[in-house]
């Protein structure tokens, strides 16, 4: 079960918001998916996300302010809205709180974590003593999304070690707090690039980015519509996003993967890997790899060579 806590930081009182939901189905991946769609509500008033609870519920801090009881109606209106189009039952309750410091109150449940067969993400205010064919990433999540205890990063960081190759391009589509960019640089790449549609995330990716002592001249960060901005070609392309935009890229990809590369996604529940694999085929690829991890799903794909194999 899942808790998502967004937090918006303002030195006032908070209204606590509470949003207890089913599932449409009764997997973990269906409550996840579930808490996620929630958590995205608050995304436009959100300056923290502050980690998730072993709770069946997505709780919020909003500032008690101006906008408050305007942003509380937009909440249930698009709860009723998640009702109708995904199946999600919720209810939401609201209390007021003093100001505290809920913008780190996370990072006690935030540990080292080996994400794949040599990487691991260590937390900067943990002390980790690593094996000797380990690499550890230094990690501040910050105001970003990603602290690569996902089960969907673990999958992508495992595939990005199978298939990236030392002088690879790499792009990270919804790069975050840029843990998979960090990975690539460490396993070889020659240049990353991540993208982003928040600018607070890119910002934060440069600062951890800058953290693990990658150089400059080896990474690029956009704040950018996906990868519409996009030129040039890549070797290796990871997107971490949820099935409906990693189908809505496939077509996109396309002109941005180079000859002979690879396309990694995650972000997928079980139930739709069947959706993203026949997408995939039907635009030209090849599914090399797919792995499951607690009810997710990625997939390495990688476009058809021309007359077939």
């Amino acid at each position: 079960m899942i808790s998502v806590i967004s937090v918006v930081k303002l030195r006032m009182q908070w209204i606590e918001v509470k949003v207890v939901f089913d599932p449409p189905g009764h997997g973990r991946a269906d409550r996840e998916l579930a808490a996620d769609l929630i958590a995205d509500i608050f995304y436009d008033w959100a300056e923290d996300a502050v980690g998730r609870a072993d709770c069946h519920a997505v709780v919020a801090y909003l500032p008690e302010d101006s906008r408050a009881e305007a942003r509380c109606r937009t909440l249930e209106s698009k709860l009723a809205h998640l009702k109708t189009q995904s199946g999600i039952v919720s209810r939401v309750s609201y209390k007021k709180r003093d100001d505290e410091d809920w913008a780190h109150a996370w990072k006690a449940y935030f540990w080292p974590q080996k994400i794949s067969r040599r990487l691991v993400v260590k937390p900067t205010w943990r002390a980790y003593t690593p094996a000797p064919d380990e690499m550890v990433i230094e990690l501040d999540p910050g105001m970003a999304f990603g602290t690569g205890t996902h089960p969907t990063t673990a999958l992508c960081a495992a595939m990005i070690e199978t298939h990236l190759k030392e002088g690879d391009r790499f792009l990270d589509v919804g790069t975050g707090s840029g843990i998979l960019m960090i990975a690539a640089a460490r396993l070889g790449a020659a240049r990353v690039c991540g993208i982003d549609r928040d600018d607070t995330a890119t910002a934060v990716a440069a600062a951890n980015l800058k953290l693990n002592s990658i150089e400059p001249q080896r990474y690029e960060l956009k704040t950018a519509n996906l990868i519409d901005e996009t030129s040039g070609t890549y070797d290796i392309i990871a997107a971490n996003i949820l099935t409906r935009v990693i189908l809505d890229l496939i077509v996109d990809i396309r002109r941005v993967l180079a000859p002979g590369g690879i396309f990694i996604c995650s972000g997928i529940i079980e139930k739709n890997q069947g959706q993203v694999i026949a997408a995939l085929r039907n635009k030209g690829f090849d599914v090399l790899e797919t792995a499951v991890k607690d009810e997710w799903v990625a997939i390495a794909a990688g476009l058809k060579v021309k007359g077939g194999r």
